[in-house]
């Protein structure tokens, strides 16, 4: 009598990302740190007339919010992880965080060039001691939030085969950037600022801005690149196809792929759908097992048709 597999065997969780911890941590704590900084900032170069340091400030003012909503999608993707309703788990909470953090970016962006290009058309005088002061100290509030963010934003992972598989933690690495991009353009501020006070260059502080904004434009557009792939499921040039591939043909049971779909479900993990052609008699679970060797697949599910031989007529 052929003994059976405890149904319990197949089943197994919808919870393939295990999510980041430490990054939620940190990553409230840069919320706070760039929340009193955004306020200082803005304030300081509205009394101070320095276009540079308020762009620097609004920008700040972004980033706070695009931070606040990190930490929101972790939180979601963490309370919502055991939920039926999420076929493939909650992973793809984060990317949306991060993919709205982009366009923050991208809006934040387009104010800093609008003012920017205003102030050149209508300039006006800027305190510059005090100015400096504040965009050095927002500089090193960047240097601080971006320190707590840099631990595991992202790794890659050397396969067997000579691969490599992208482990990013996108919505970490979204607020990775919002808080390097805020340090560049502190950087701009104040060199825009000395030279104004010491060069009289006092057209560097717009320039500066405009500078600042292209900036961040180029961040963003990367960040909705990443973002936008994962939530598309535009995964059919990743390695790992190609690697499903290549166990199949050097299967001992002859096959021929008629479908394959391939999409991400977590940091370096993936799910399939492989259907395939067999010219002889062979199991799903065969496959699935060829298949295993790559533990970046962590949902496999395989169709075998038995392809049926030709008659001597033809």
């Amino acid at each position: 009598m052929t003994p059976h597999t405890p149904l319990n065997d197949w089943r197994h969780s919808h919870v393939f990302d295990e999510g980041n911890p430490l990054a939620e941590k940190n990553t409230k704590r840069a919320v706070l740190l760039t929340s009193i900084m955004m306020m200082v900032e803005i304030a300081g170069g509205w009394s101070f007339n320095s276009m540079a340091l308020l762009a620097d400030g609004w920008h700040m003012s972004s980033h706070a919010l695009a931070l606040g909503l990190s930490v929101l999608a972790y939180g979601v993707a963490r309370r919502l992880a055991s939920d039926h309703r999420f076929s493939f788990g909650t992973w793809k909470i984060e990317i949306l965080g991060g993919f709205t953090s982009a366009i923050f970016l991208v809006l934040v962006a387009g104010l800093m060039l609008y003012e920017s290009v205003d102030r050149i058309i209508h300039p006006s005088p800027i305190h510059y001691d005090l100015a400096i002061v504040i965009a050095f100290a927002g500089l090193l509030v960047n240097v601080a939030c971006a320190w707590l963010l840099k631990d595991g934003h992202g790794h890659s992972h050397e396969h067997r085969h000579g691969h490599e598989h992208s482990h990013h933690d996108l919505n970490l690495r979204s607020a990775y950037i919002h808080v390097v991009a805020d340090a560049a353009t502190s950087v701009l501020a104040i060199v825009a600022l000395l030279g104004g006070k010491y060069w009289s260059a006092s057209w560097l502080d717009p320039v500066m801005g405009m500078a600042g904004a292209g900036v961040v434009a180029v961040w963003a557009y990367g960040l909705l690149r990443q973002c936008g792939r994962v939530l598309l499921d535009a995964e059919m040039d990743n390695p790992v196809v190609e690697e499903i591939r290549e166990v199949v043909a050097a299967s001992a049971v002859k096959a021929h792929i008629c479908d394959l779909h391939v999409w991400r479900v977590g940091k370096g993990k993936f799910a399939c759908i492989l259907s395939l052609a067999t010219e002889q008699d062979a199991s799903p679970a065969y496959f699935k097992d060829q298949l295993g060797i790559h533990r970046e697949l962590v949902h496999i599910t395989v169709e075998v048709n038995r392809l049926q031989a030709r008659s001597a007529n033809g």
